[in-house]
């Protein structure tokens, strides 16, 4: 990921919606050193944003509806959460809680895709997002597993501007000559029961150490630390409440 600081209509952000809050936090604190911010949104409940080299790095949050899936949500960063909101409707998408302020951070609104893959939009005031990408324990990369490739690659390109380094396999996306994040097609080695969705990677400073780290912590290992091309080693894992996310090992981009 050569992403470095927010950069508007790139990833800024990403939230952990879970069914128990505080065992996630003692999951992920256990296996990427992260500082707990309890006071960073004292009035919203168990909304706990954690921290990289005391630079805010992503949020854990307990479900707000009974039927939200228990998952991590990718934010990007927008400059007018209302007109984006009207492209996405433009463009096939959903808006799916329309834009809200949040005190004096921000503006937000959540959307999904065409294919159903939910994302939110976040319109930075007080708070731009993530203070720290590509380190260990901080966003590295985000992936769009989809169902329907093809109208991903005219809907992200035509509401957010983002470019395509075009592959049979795997196409990136990317914005302004920096890559952050990629896409795969759900084929059926993917239950039908698993939806479209985002899924954020973690850079770690070695992705085989975390793949053990979090079997030991209760976590399941969806797919092994592996090589892929570009010299990355990269794994998929499951925490105990049963939200997917990837590591990746940091540094290693050729």
């Amino acid at each position: 990921m050569k992403q470095t600081s927010v950069t508007t209509n790139a990833p800024c952000w990403t939230e952990l919606g879970t069914s128990d809050p505080a065992a996630a936090r003692a999951f992920y604190t256990e296996l990427f050193g992260w500082q707990v911010d309890d006071a960073a949104r004292p009035d919203d409940g168990d909304y706990t944003q954690v921290l990289v080299q005391d630079a805010p790095a992503a949020a854990i949050t307990p479900r707000y509806a009974p039927d939200q899936p228990i998952a991590w949500t990718v934010c990007i960063a927008v400059a007018d959460a209302d007109a984006t909101a009207e492209s996405i409707k433009k463009a096939g998408g959903r808006i799916l809680k329309d834009p809200t302020d949040v005190v004096d951070l921000g503006r937000f609104s959540v959307a999904a895709d065409r294919s159903g893959a939910v994302f939110i939009l976040w319109q930075a005031r007080a708070f731009q997002g993530a203070g720290v990408f590509n380190e260990p324990g901080s966003l590295g990369w985000v992936e769009l597993l989809t169902r329907d490739p093809a109208g991903a690659l005219s809907f992200y390109p035509e509401v957010f501007g983002w470019s395509v380094a075009p592959s049979e396999h795997y196409p990136q996306w990317g914005l302004d000559g920096r890559d952050f994040g990629g896409m795969l097609t759900m084929d059926d080695r993917f239950p039908p029961q698993v939806p479209p969705h985002w899924l954020p990677y973690f850079a770690v400073a070695d992705a085989d150490n975390t793949v053990s780290r979090a079997a030991a912590l209760g976590g399941d290992v969806l797919m092994p630390a592996t090589g892929v091309p570009g010299g990355r080693r990269i794994a998929v894992l499951r925490d105990p409440q049963g939200a997917a996310f990837g590591v990746y090992t940091a540094g290693s981009e050729s």
